[in-house]
């Protein structure tokens, strides 16, 4: 698995809805870049001027809304991740 350095996470994307709310099929060019994704793996968290370490504010197993065009798609064993900066988490989504 990947391991995320410093203030950055893993994140495996969902994808969003292939249809409309009145039926209809969206082909891939008209689909919205998704902002969801279910955290797979936790840096260690930002390190200060002083020394400290601040550690993110989620965790593995947490869904959460993204900025929509931030960071960086990776294909590791056959799957595709986004690795981002905690900073571009925006939202955690209750279960």
């Amino acid at each position: 698995m990947l391991k995320p350095l410093a203030d950055r996470v893993v994140l495996k994307v969902l994808t969003g809805e292939e249809k409309t709310q009145g039926g209809i099929v969206l082909p891939d060019t008209a689909k919205e870049k998704p902002q969801e994704g279910e955290v797979v793996a936790v840096g260690p968290g930002k390190l200060l001027e002083n020394g400290t370490r601040v550690a993110p504010e989620v965790k593995v197993g947490d869904i959460v809304v993204f900025a929509k065009y931030s960071g960086t798609e990776v294909k590791y064993e056959g799957q595709e991740y986004l690795i981002i900066r905690d900073s571009d988490i925006l939202a955690i989504k209750e279960k």
